[in-house]
C-alpha cells in the first residue's frame, strides 16, 4: 500500500523540479535582489586599475549602483546623466558607482550596431576616458558574480542603498531614453531625494528598459554565428570606370564604405578581416560596404577566393580595364595611388573620410557610429 504513495511523492517531486528547471530556462535565469535585502558584497576592479568592494564606499550615507556597459544604445543614452548625477549629489555623501555585467565573449557582432566600443575591460577604460567619468566604473563580466547577486534585468539598472545599506529602491533611471527629450519621472532622483529627507521611497521599484545582460553561459554565439555565416553567399562582380563612378555618387540612402585592395597588396590582406567585422557590426542599419578589387580582370578567381576565405557576403567589384589610373580618379582625384585607399560616403556623393593607407579600426567605427545616418541611440 505504501509503494504507489511513494511513486506518487516521487513524481510530484519530479514535477516540481522540472518546473523550477524550466522555469530557470525560459524565466529569470538570475532573480532582482528584492527590497529591504542588504547589499551583497563585492570586489571588482575598476578602470583606474583600483580594487573596489562595498567599504570602499563606506563613507557614502546613499549609495547608487549602476548596472551599466559600453556598447547598449540605452545605456549611451544615459551616460551623461549619470555623470550629472554622480555631481550634484557629491556634496551630500551619495556614492555613486557604475558595473558592466556583461560577458564580451557573449556579444554578437549584429548587437554592436550603435556603438564602435564592445564591453571588453581594456574597451571600457577608453569610454569612462573619453566621456570624462567621474565614478568608479567596475568590471564584472569575466565570473558574473556580482550581477548573479543582485540581478540587474538590463542596462542600465539602477539600485540604490540607504546608510545601512538595505536596499530601497531598484529600477530606471527615469522614463525618457532620448537625451533630448525631458523625462516626466526622475524615478532614481526622487528615490535618492527621498532617502537624504528619511522619508519612504515612492515607488520603491520600476521596469526597466535597455539591452539584456550577456551571461557567460550564452557566449557559444560566435560557433553558431560562424556556421551562419559560411552559408551566405561570396560574390565578386566586374566593375568599369563608369560604374565606380556611380558607386562614388552613391544614390542610396546609405552611408556608403568603400575600400579598394588587391590580393598583392599584404597592408590590404591584412586589414581586411576588419572591414568584414565593420559590416558584420553595421549591415542591419543604414549603413553598406563595398570593396573594390584592383587585381589585374584575369586575377578575378584568385580576389574571388581570398574573398570566400574572408565570408565576404557583401557587394564586392573588381576593376574590369587595364588602366588602373582610370580607377583612381573615378574613385578620388585627391587619391595619390597607394594602396589600400578607403573612403566613406554620403548619400548623394560627399566624401567624409578618406585614407590612403590600413585604417585605424576604432576610429572607423566611431566614424561611421557618430555619422548623422546612423548615430548611438534607438
Amino acid at each position: 500500500m505504501k509503494k504507489p504513495a511513494f511513486l506518487l511523492q516521487l513524481i510530484v517531486f519530479i514535477a516540481v523540479t522540472l518546473n523550477f528547471c524550466l522555469a530557470g530556462i525560459g524565466g529569470e535565469e538570475h532573480p532582482t535582489l528584492p527590497i529591504g535585502a542588504q547589499a551583497p558584497d563585492f570586489s571588482l576592479k575598476g578602470v583606474d586599475d583600483k580594487a573596489y568592494t562595498l567599504s570602499s564606499f563606506s563613507d557614502k550615507k546613499i549609495l547608487v549602483i549602476v548596472f551599466t556597459c559600453n556598447h547598449c544604445p540605452t545605456a549611451q543614452a544615459y551616460e551623461d546623466r549619470i555623470i550629472k548625477m554622480a555631481n550634484d549629489y557629491a556634496s551630500r555623501g551619495v556614492g555613486v558607482v557604475a558595473i558592466s555585467p556583461n560577458d564580451p565573449n557573449s556579444i554578437t557582432l549584429s548587437e554592436l550596431d550603435y556603438t564602435d566600443l564592445s564591453d571588453s575591460f581594456e574597451e571600457m577604460k577608453i569610454r569612462a576616458k573619453e566621456k570624462n567619468f567621474n565614478f568608479p566604473y567596475l568590471y564584472d563580466g569575466d565570473h558574473q558574480v556580482t550581477a548573479k547577486a543582485y540581478g540587474p534585468v538590463a542596462t542600465p539598472h539602477v539600485f540604490i542603498f540607504d546608510n545601512e545599506r538595505r536596499l530601497r529602491y531598484q529600477g530606471r533611471i527615469d522614463d525618457v531614453e532620448d537625451p533630448a527629450k525631458t523625462p516626466k519621472n526622475l524615478d532614481t532622483k526622487n528615490a535618492i531625494e527621498a532617502l537624504l529627507d528619511n522619508k519612504k521611497v515612492n515607488p520603491e521599484t520600476t521596469k526597466v528598459f535597455g539591452c539584456s545582460v550577456k551571461w557567460v553561459e550564452k557566449s557559444d554565439w560566435i560557433v553558431r554565428a560562424k556556421e551562419q555565416w559560411a552559408k551566405e553567399p561570396v560574390q565578386l562582380e566586374p566593375v568599369d570606370e563608369k560604374g565606380v563612378r556611380t558607386l562614388l555618387k552613391n544614390d542610396s540612402k546609405k552611408l556608403r564604405l568603400i575600400n579598394v585592395w588587391a590580393t598583392w597588396c599584404g597592408p590590404c590582406v591584412s586589414e581586411f578581416p576588419d572591414f568584414i567585422t565593420i559590416y558584420r557590426m553595421y549591415r542591419k542599419r543604414d549603413f553598406e560596404f563595398i570593396s573594390i578589387s584592383a587585381d589585374a580582370p584575369g586575377k578575378k578567381e584568385k580576389a574571388l577566393e581570398f574573398l570566400k576565405e574572408q565570408q565576404a557576403s557583401n557587394k564586392n567589384y573588381i576593376f574590369s580595364e587595364d588602366d588602373k589610373y582610370k580607377l583612381i580618379e573615378a574613385v578620388d582625384p585627391g587619391w595619390r595611388g597607394a594602396l589600400p585607399y578607403t573612403i566613406l560616403v554620403e548619400p548623394g556623393g560627399k566624401i567624409v573620410y578618406a585614407k590612403q593607407g590600413p585604417i585605424d579600426p576604432r576610429l572607423m567605427k566611431k566614424t561611421i557610429v557618430e555619422n548623422r545616418l546612423l548615430g548611438r541611440y534607438y
